[in-house]
C-alpha cells in the first residue's frame, strides 16, 4: 500500500469509527496537550468570511456539570412524554448523555456579530456562520476519535438554562454541548442503531443527478455507490 493509501485509510477509518458517545467513557484526565490539539483542529475548520465565529468553552468543575446534567434531565422527561408506546418505552432505554462521567464537557458557540454586519460569503445567507461552526464541531470530533478520545453531543437541554448555567451572553448561539474523555470502548455500531431506534439509510436513495429527485438509473457512480455499501474502504488497495 502506497503512503497515500494509507494515509486515506487512516482517514477513512476515522470517519467510520466515529460515534456519539454517551456511557463508556472512562475517569481518566485528557492531557492538556491532547486537548489543545482538538481545539486546535477545530480552530481550522473552514469558515465563511474567514469569520472564525467559534469560542470554546472547557467545563471541568463538578459544579457546572451537576447544573448541565439537572438541565439535562429536565428537558429529558419532557422529551420522553413527546413519544408514545413502544417508542417511549426504547428511548426511556437509552442513555442519551455522560455529562457527569466524561472529565472534560465543552461548549462550542457561534458570535455572529465577530467581524461585523456585512461578511464575505454571508450576504446572501445569513446562517453561513452558524454552518461554519459546525464544521468546527466536526474537526473537533474526528480529531478526538484519531486520539482515541470518545465525544457525545447533548441536545436534549434548554438553550436558556445552557446560556444561565455557562453565563453565554444573549447575543452568543451555542451550538453544541460536548462530553469528552478516554473511553472503553468505541462501538461497532452507532447506539441508536444498535437499539434499533433507527437504522442508516442506504446512500444511493440519497443521491440525485442534475435535477432534484432524478435517481441513478444507468450512472456509473450509482453502480459503484452500490459495490460499496458493504465495505467503502475495499477500494484503498488499488
Amino acid at each position: 500500500m502506497s503512503k497515500l493509501s494509507q494515509q486515506l485509510e487512516n482517514l477513512y477509518q476515522v470517519i467510520f469509527s466515529r460515534r456519539d458517545v454517551r456511557s463508556q467513557f472512562l475517569p481518566d484526565a485528557v492531557p492538556d496537550e491532547v486537548l489543545s490539539r482538538l481545539l486546535y483542529a477545530a480552530h481550522h475548520a473552514p469558515s465563511v468570511g474567514y469569520m472564525q465565529p467559534w469560542n470554546f468553552l472547557v467545563i471541568k468543575s463538578d459544579d457546572v456539570k451537576q447544573r448541565m446534567h439537572a438541565a439535562f434531565t429536565e428537558a429529558n422527561d419532557e422529551a420522553k412524554a413527546m413519544f408514545e408506546g413502544e417508542r417511549r418505552e426504547l428511548y426511556s432505554s437509552l442513555k442519551l448523555q455522560g455529562i457527569l462521567e466524561s472529565p472534560v464537557n465543552i461548549c462550542i458557540t457561534c458570535d455572529r456579530n465577530r467581524t461585523g454586519q456585512t461578511v464575505l460569503g454571508r450576504t446572501h445567507q445569513s446562517d453561513m456562520d452558524l454552518y461554519s461552526t459546525v464544521c468546527a464541531v466536526q474537526n473537533f470530533w474526528l480529531a478526538a476519535r484519531a486520539e482515541n478520545i470518545g465525544v457525545g453531543w447533548v441536545s436534549i437541554v434548554k438553550q436558556e438554562q445552557l446560556r444561565e448555567t455557562l453565563g453565554i451572553p444573549e447575543d452568543i448561539i451555542p451550538i453544541a454541548y460536548l462530553c469528552v474523555g478516554y473511553v472503553s470502548e468505541f462501538n461497532d455500531q452507532p447506539d441508536l442503531e444498535k437499539a434499533g431506534w433507527s437504522e442508516r439509510l442506504p446512500l444511493n436513495d440519497l443521491v440525485y443527478y442534475d435535477q432534484w429527485g432524478q435517481q441513478g438509473e444507468g450512472e456509473s457512480l450509482a453502480e459503484q455507490i452500490d459495490r460499496d455499501k458493504e465495505f467503502p474502504l475495499a477500494g484503498l488497495d488499488s
